[in-house]
């Protein structure tokens, strides 16, 4: 059960920076773009920018289903896992 929490605490702390970032300030201080100048462009992209943030809401999603998933097992134990199938 601990493992499974630190999975759903990775997974949503990695999809709340995923979300965020792409559109603060700090995504444009970034040390990749002293050394591979023709990166300014693509990560100056609005586009790419939102694919980063919907990679980061596709880990949201999957952190709240597994947290959801955990509540409910701990709530309910497998009677309902025993009913489903």
């Amino acid at each position: 059960m601990f493992r499974r929490l630190l999975f759903v605490a990775y997974f949503l702390e990695v999809g709340l920076l995923l979300v965020l970032v792409p559109w603060s300030g700090f995504w444009e201080l970034n040390y990749f773009l002293g050394m591979f100048p023709p990166l300014v462009y693509a990560i100056r992209n609005n586009y790419i920018r939102g694919a980063v943030s919907g990679l980061g809401i596709v880990n949201l999603l999957v952190g709240f289903y597994d947290l959801s998933d955990l509540l409910m097992t701990r709530r309910f134990g497998d009677t309902m896992r025993r009913e489903a199938t």
